[in-house]
Protein backbone atom coordinates (compact mmCIF):
# COMPACT_ATOMS: atom_id res chain seq x y z
CA UNK A 1 0.00 0.00 0.00
CA UNK A 2 1.41 3.39 -0.94
CA UNK A 3 0.33 7.01 -1.04
CA UNK A 4 -0.13 7.92 -4.70
CA UNK A 5 -0.47 11.71 -4.55
CA UNK A 6 0.21 14.87 -2.61
CA UNK A 7 3.10 15.80 -0.36
CA UNK A 8 3.64 12.18 0.79
CA UNK A 9 3.45 10.69 -2.70
CA UNK A 10 5.39 7.44 -2.97
CA UNK A 11 5.53 6.61 0.73
CA UNK A 12 4.84 2.94 1.36
CA UNK A 13 2.67 2.07 4.33
CA UNK A 14 3.04 -1.31 6.00
CA UNK A 15 -0.05 -2.19 8.00
CA UNK A 16 0.19 -5.05 10.50
CA UNK A 17 -0.86 -8.36 8.94
CA UNK A 18 -3.34 -9.12 11.73
CA UNK A 19 -5.75 -6.28 10.85
CA UNK A 20 -9.14 -7.40 9.47
CA UNK A 21 -8.87 -5.27 6.32
CA UNK A 22 -8.97 -5.31 2.53
CA UNK A 23 -7.22 -2.09 1.45
CA UNK A 24 -8.34 -0.39 -1.75
CA UNK A 25 -5.83 -1.31 -4.44
CA UNK A 26 -3.48 1.37 -5.75
CA UNK A 27 -4.97 1.10 -9.25
CA UNK A 28 -8.55 1.53 -8.01
CA UNK A 29 -7.48 4.31 -5.65
CA UNK A 30 -5.70 6.17 -8.44
CA UNK A 31 -8.82 5.96 -10.62
CA UNK A 32 -11.01 7.15 -7.74
CA UNK A 33 -8.77 10.12 -7.00
CA UNK A 34 -8.71 11.11 -10.68
CA UNK A 35 -12.51 11.35 -10.49
CA UNK A 36 -12.40 13.25 -7.18
CA UNK A 37 -9.67 15.59 -8.42
CA UNK A 38 -12.00 16.83 -11.17
CA UNK A 39 -14.67 17.62 -8.59
CA UNK A 40 -12.92 18.89 -5.47
CA UNK A 41 -10.17 21.22 -4.40
CA UNK A 42 -8.77 18.94 -1.69
CA UNK A 43 -7.42 21.74 0.48
CA UNK A 44 -10.95 23.11 0.90
CA UNK A 45 -12.98 20.02 1.78
CA UNK A 46 -13.90 18.02 4.86
CA UNK A 47 -13.99 14.24 4.60
CA UNK A 48 -15.35 11.27 6.50
CA UNK A 49 -13.75 7.84 5.93
CA UNK A 50 -16.06 5.05 7.12
CA UNK A 51 -14.79 1.51 7.71
CA UNK A 52 -11.37 3.18 7.46
CA UNK A 53 -9.33 0.01 8.03
CA UNK A 54 -5.69 0.89 7.39
CA UNK A 55 -6.56 4.54 6.74
CA UNK A 56 -5.49 4.17 3.11
CA UNK A 57 -8.05 6.70 1.86
CA UNK A 58 -7.61 9.01 4.88
CA UNK A 59 -3.85 9.20 4.32
CA UNK A 60 -4.38 9.92 0.65
CA UNK A 61 -6.79 12.77 1.44
CA UNK A 62 -4.50 14.26 4.09
CA UNK A 63 -1.47 13.98 1.80
CA UNK A 64 -3.37 16.01 -0.80
CA UNK A 65 -4.08 18.79 1.71
CA UNK A 66 -7.54 17.93 3.05
CA UNK A 67 -7.83 20.08 6.22
CA UNK A 68 -10.13 17.66 8.08
CA UNK A 69 -10.43 13.89 7.75
CA UNK A 70 -12.37 11.80 10.26
CA UNK A 71 -11.53 8.08 10.07
CA UNK A 72 -14.00 5.69 11.69
CA UNK A 73 -13.43 2.00 12.33
CA UNK A 74 -14.58 -0.36 15.06
CA UNK A 75 -11.35 -2.35 15.35
CA UNK A 76 -8.86 -0.99 17.93
CA UNK A 77 -5.87 -2.21 15.89
CA UNK A 78 -7.02 -0.22 12.85
CA UNK A 79 -7.63 2.93 14.89
CA UNK A 80 -4.22 2.62 16.60
CA UNK A 81 -2.46 2.06 13.27
CA UNK A 82 -4.10 5.15 11.76
CA UNK A 83 -3.18 7.27 14.80
CA UNK A 84 0.45 6.10 14.85
CA UNK A 85 0.94 6.45 11.11
CA UNK A 86 -0.68 9.90 11.03
CA UNK A 87 1.61 11.04 13.87
CA UNK A 88 4.69 9.53 12.16
CA UNK A 89 3.98 11.51 8.96
CA UNK A 90 2.73 14.66 10.72
CA UNK A 91 -0.79 14.30 9.32
CA UNK A 92 -2.45 16.33 12.04
CA UNK A 93 -5.64 16.77 10.03
CA UNK A 94 -6.65 13.12 10.56
CA UNK A 95 -8.86 12.29 13.54
CA UNK A 96 -9.21 8.55 14.13
CA UNK A 97 -12.35 7.35 15.93
CA UNK A 98 -13.07 3.87 17.31
CA UNK A 99 -16.78 3.29 16.74
CA UNK A 100 -19.33 1.15 15.00
CA UNK A 101 -20.01 3.02 11.76
CA UNK A 102 -23.81 2.88 12.00
CA UNK A 103 -23.82 4.05 15.62
CA UNK A 104 -21.43 6.84 14.66
CA UNK A 105 -23.67 7.92 11.77
CA UNK A 106 -26.74 7.87 14.03
CA UNK A 107 -25.09 10.44 16.33
CA UNK A 108 -23.14 12.53 13.81
CA UNK A 109 -24.41 16.01 13.00
CA UNK A 110 -21.52 17.46 10.98
CA UNK A 111 -21.87 17.79 7.21
CA UNK A 112 -19.02 16.69 4.93
CA UNK A 113 -18.00 17.43 1.37
CA UNK A 114 -16.85 13.85 0.83
CA UNK A 115 -17.85 10.66 2.59
CA UNK A 116 -16.06 7.47 1.61
CA UNK A 117 -17.24 4.07 2.85
CA UNK A 118 -15.48 0.77 2.29
CA UNK A 119 -17.52 -1.79 4.26
CA UNK A 120 -16.58 -5.47 4.37
CA UNK A 121 -17.65 -7.09 1.11
CA UNK A 122 -19.67 -9.66 3.02
CA UNK A 123 -21.68 -6.99 4.86
CA UNK A 124 -25.37 -7.45 4.11
CA UNK A 125 -27.14 -4.39 2.73
CA UNK A 126 -24.29 -1.91 2.20
CA UNK A 127 -26.92 0.45 0.74
CA UNK A 128 -27.92 1.17 4.36
CA UNK A 129 -24.83 3.39 4.52
CA UNK A 130 -26.31 5.70 1.90
CA UNK A 131 -29.68 5.60 3.63
CA UNK A 132 -28.10 6.67 6.94
CA UNK A 133 -26.01 9.42 5.36
CA UNK A 134 -29.00 10.98 3.58
CA UNK A 135 -31.45 10.54 6.47
CA UNK A 136 -28.99 12.34 8.77
CA UNK A 137 -28.25 14.98 6.09
CA UNK A 138 -24.49 14.46 6.45
CA UNK A 139 -23.49 15.66 2.98
CA UNK A 140 -23.00 19.31 2.15
CA UNK A 141 -25.01 20.66 -0.78
CA UNK A 142 -22.42 19.71 -3.43
CA UNK A 143 -21.10 16.76 -1.45
CA UNK A 144 -20.41 13.24 -2.63
CA UNK A 145 -20.81 9.84 -1.00
CA UNK A 146 -18.65 7.03 -2.42
CA UNK A 147 -19.27 3.43 -1.41
CA UNK A 148 -16.75 0.78 -2.43
CA UNK A 149 -18.39 -2.63 -2.69
CA UNK A 150 -18.22 -5.99 -4.43
CA UNK A 151 -19.08 -5.68 -8.12
CA UNK A 152 -21.85 -8.27 -7.82
CA UNK A 153 -23.84 -5.88 -5.60
CA UNK A 154 -26.15 -3.54 -7.51
CA UNK A 155 -26.69 -0.03 -6.15
CA UNK A 156 -28.15 1.65 -9.26
CA UNK A 157 -31.73 1.60 -7.95
CA UNK A 158 -30.92 3.27 -4.63
CA UNK A 159 -32.06 6.84 -3.92
CA UNK A 160 -29.43 9.50 -4.65
CA UNK A 161 -27.36 7.11 -6.82
CA UNK A 162 -25.57 9.02 -9.58
CA UNK A 163 -23.02 6.66 -11.18
CA UNK A 164 -20.53 3.88 -10.61
CA UNK A 165 -17.13 2.71 -11.79
CA UNK A 166 -16.12 -0.94 -11.84
CA UNK A 167 -12.57 -2.15 -11.32
CA UNK A 168 -12.54 -5.96 -11.45
CA UNK A 169 -14.17 -7.32 -8.29
CA UNK A 170 -14.62 -3.81 -6.83
CA UNK A 171 -17.06 -1.06 -7.70
CA UNK A 172 -17.25 2.55 -6.54
CA UNK A 173 -20.86 3.76 -6.36
CA UNK A 174 -21.39 7.52 -6.20
CA UNK A 175 -24.32 9.22 -4.47
CA UNK A 176 -25.33 12.90 -4.46
CA UNK A 177 -28.05 15.06 -2.95
CA UNK A 178 -29.31 16.40 -6.25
Amino acid sequence: MRIIGGRLKGIRLQAPKNLPVRPTTDISKESLFNILYNRFNFDEITALDLFAGTGNISFELASRGCPSVVSVDRFPGCVDYIKKTAALHHLTTIKSVKADVFKYLALENVQYDLIFADPPYDMPNPELIAKSVFERNLLKEDGLLVIEHASMIQMENQPHFSSNRKYGQSTFSFFEKA
